[in-house]
């Protein structure tokens, strides 16, 4: 059946026509899931702002009346904020340039050699993921405490390579699965090691996963506290997740300096994922193509 110029010109208006209207509903639907991830944290600058440590108010403006960076200055001035921001600090880059520098050998190991129990320790890795952190604590605790390690940067940094170690391993595997080993032989026959093959030929094109797992270390040892309350005892050595948690007390909480102190440690997480945001995806996706 022959179609006619105005029919065909009829199909391609409606066709452009269900083109726009799904391009509307996916940009509103992802404009509202941004709103619904942004509350929070506008809730939290909304609170840090407030006078007088409130909470809950009837105002839904962003920034309340009598707003005051008050709170801001508190967090400095009354506690011992910086020290906290310095123990994070030291023990999350330490943390995640070991836990990115073992996996990145280790996921090479599982990617280009095959060894007796090659799948079995994959399946292992995999399966300790699948642990709740909250069983993970007392093995923890014992082995750190045998260690001579408890309330030691070392102690906290043994701790969360290990648990943050065998996803890392996983990402990177995936991804030397997607790169060519000719480029290695080619390497290999020009003389190369095989570990100058790795570090000139694969290392370099495996930014995107390296970047993630580099992220993905620095969030969870940033964020964490609950291995951090069972290792950590001298208020010196403090995190800034357990210096926070002081400000909340059995009958009194410093609401203004609780939100001002938690919207600042955003701040370097949120650096980051901007900075390393041009590798995300493609880490993610290309990572994941093999297994």
């Amino acid at each position: 059946m022959v179609e006619t110029p105005q029919e065909v010109a009829a199909v391609l208006a409606a066709h452009h026509r269900r083109q726009a209207v799904q391009a509307v509903l996916i940009h509103a639907a992802l404009i509202g899931a941004c709103l619904i991830c942004l509350y929070p944290l506008l809730r939290m600058i909304s609170v840090s702002l407030r006078p007088g440590d409130r909470l809950i108010s009837t105002d839904l403006a962003l920034i309340p009346a009598g707003a005051s960076a008050s709170s801001y200055l508190r967090v400095f001035k009354e506690t011992e904020f910086l020290l906290w921001l310095w123990n994070s600090l030291v023990i999350t880059c330490v943390t995640s340039f070991i836990g990115v520098s073992l996996a990145a050998t280790g996921g090479y190991a599982f990617s280009r050699f095959k060894f007796p129990g090659n799948k079995l320790g994959l399946t292992l890795l995999l399966g300790t993921q699948m642990i709740p952190a909250g069983m993970l604590l007392l093995p923890l605790f014992l082995m750190i405490m045998r260690l001579g390690l408890i309330n030691t940067y070392l102690g906290m940094i043994v701790a969360y390579s290990v648990t943050s170690l065998p996803f890392s391993i996983w990402i990177l595997k995936g991804y030397y699965d997607t790169i060519p080993r000719s480029l290695e032989e080619a390497a290999l026959v020009d003389g190369t090691s095989r570990f100058g093959a790795f570090y000139r030929i694969v290392l370099p094109l495996s930014t995107p996963a390296l970047s993630i797992a580099f992220l993905f270390n620095f969030t969870q040892a940033w964020n964490e506290y609950l291995v951090a309350r069972v290792v950590l005892c001298d208020a010196q050595r403090y995190t800034w997740t357990l210096g926070l948690f002081e400000l909340q007390g059995q009958y009194l909480t410093q609401w203004g300096m609780f939100a001002a102190g938690s919207f600042m440690v955003t701040v370097p997480v949120l650096l980051i994922f901007l900075y390393s945001s041009k590798w995300l995806i493609s880490g993610l996706t290309l990572g994941g193509v093999k297994g």
